[in-house]
């Protein structure tokens, strides 16, 4: 099985996004380092200023209360806004006075420095601690904070930033998109532009207002298309000259035959077979023509007027009135719509292609009958016959070019359905092949809008 062809699009878009959230995590991490040193910076300077107005505020061991019992701790329903500081007054070894939550002994034991920074674990936890002392009063003040409080903070940021940045990541995927749409519309409308080519259609592909990255694809892609049309145009030429110059010879030959068949009446029988021969090469010869002509049009350069059907079938009748009484066939033609649009020569192109192939075909007794009529709408003209028909598989091959039914013995081009469905096609109107009258036979319908 086949794969699936891959997006530009989508791979694009990936890059991009996988991209952008690396560049968003990388600094989402940087942001969260610099968040992290700025608020610590931030604590530590809470920590230094509360330890000094601490050391400032005592004066008087005794007077300041410092020896007297600890406040009570709030209760567990009692909702406290507050940053975690915790602190103690030291002095020989001993702590003097302390915050509820400070351990009973001293954060710092034996602390040399005036005054500093400590980080140090707690019964299990950590504490970063600021520790100034007054050797002239002989104690000291530790101010400490849980670094699991400064952690808290940080997951608070992330739970308020989480939501907003999700939606952020969502708007960029939506916006890639967008963007990424909008870039490739150019290779959109080209790709548009060259799968709305006919085969009929080798001008070359615009190149103003192409990005410069398709350029080269757009600039190989015409030289293809030159190609093609150059060699398309000299086979095309090649066979209206073939064409065009074998019909003079044609017909000084098939005259040269009547002359001599006429000297030799004892071989008239070999003279009405070669004389059938040349009348076939004749005709392969004109339907060769008419294609060469076909072939190179387009829709655009085809002239189209209203057609009276009713004349037309008049006309159609006394031509083949002749042929149909010498096969012993009904010829019926009957118009219930007054015309259509289309090109006069090649409308009776066709039905003259489809009437003789239809009075080739069919056995004597046979009936064919030719209608226009209004269906769905539309205006259908159908050649139906109630004679031998096709088969499926033959049926599906008809309008291809020198193709002729196995097992029959007229002869002919199997050109005849090619020049029908290249009228068809350059007026735009739909060709159908089923079944003829009551069930039996072949039946081709044409059908486009009715005349207004």
């Amino acid at each position: 099985m086949p794969k699936a062809p891959w997006s530009l699009r989508r791979r694009l878009l990936a890059a991009i996004l996988a991209a952008s959230t690396v560049l968003w995590l990388a600094s989402l991490g940087t942001l969260t380092a610099i968040a992290w040193q700025e608020t610590g910076e931030v604590f530590d300077d809470a920590l230094e200023e509360s330890a000094y107005m601490l050391m400032a505020a005592t004066t008087d061991l005794d007077a300041r209360g410092l020896l007297a019992p600890l406040p009570p701790r709030p209760s567990q329903g009692e909702e406290v806004r507050r940053v975690d500081m915790q602190y103690q007054v030291v002095a020989g070894g001993e702590v003097l006075q302390r915050t509820p939550d400070a351990p009973a002994r001293p954060f710092v034991a034996g602390f040399e420095d005036e005054h500093g920074f400590a980080d140090l674990r707690v019964d299990s936890e950590r504490w970063r601690v600021f520790v100034v002392r007054d050797d002239a009063r002989r104690f000291e003040v530790q101010v400490g904070q849980r670094a699991a409080k400064r952690f808290d903070i940080l997951e608070e940021l992330a739970e308020a930033l989480w939501l907003p940045v999700l939606g952020f990541l969502l708007l960029l995927a939506l916006l890639c998109w967008w963007l990424t749409g909008r870039v490739l519309a150019p290779l959109r409308r080209t790709a548009t532009a060259i799968a709305a080519k006919t085969p009929d259609d080798l001008a070359r592909v615009k190149v103003a207002g192409q990005p410069r990255e398709l350029l080269p694809i757009v600039g190989a892609l015409n030289e293809v298309l030159g190609r093609l049309d150059a060699a398309l145009q000299a086979e095309r030429r090649f066979t209206a000259d073939a064409a065009h110059e074998l019909r003079t010879p044609l017909a000084g030959l098939h005259m040269h035959v009547q002359l001599l068949q006429r000297r030799h009446p004892e071989l008239a029988a070999s003279f009405m077979k070669l004389r059938q021969d040349v009348a076939r090469l004749t005709a392969l010869v004109d339907s060769l023509l008419t294609l060469a002509r076909l072939d190179p049009l387009a829709q655009a350069q085809l002239v189209r007027e209203p057609v009276a059907l009713r004349p037309l079938f008049e006309e159609l009748g006394r031509e083949f009135a002749d042929e149909a009484a010498r096969r012993g066939i009904v010829l019926d033609l009957h118009s219930g719509i007054e015309g259509v649009e289309a090109n006069p020569q090649m409308l009776g192109i066709v039905l003259r292609n489809l009437v003789a192939n239809a009075l080739r075909y069919c056995p004597a007794g046979s009936r064919v009958e030719v209608a226009a009529t209004r269906h769905a709408g539309r205006a259908r003209i159908s050649v139906c016959d109630d004679g031998p028909g096709v088969d499926a598989a033959s049926m599906a091959r008809l309008t291809e070019r020198f193709f002729r039914v196995l097992g029959q013995e007229e002869g002919g081009s199997g050109l005849g359905l090619s020049i029908v469905r290249r009228i068809a096609e350059l007026h735009g109107i739909e060709l159908r092949f089923g079944t003829g009258l009551d069930g039996r036979g072949l039946g081709v319908a044409l059908e486009w809008p009715v005349l207004p």
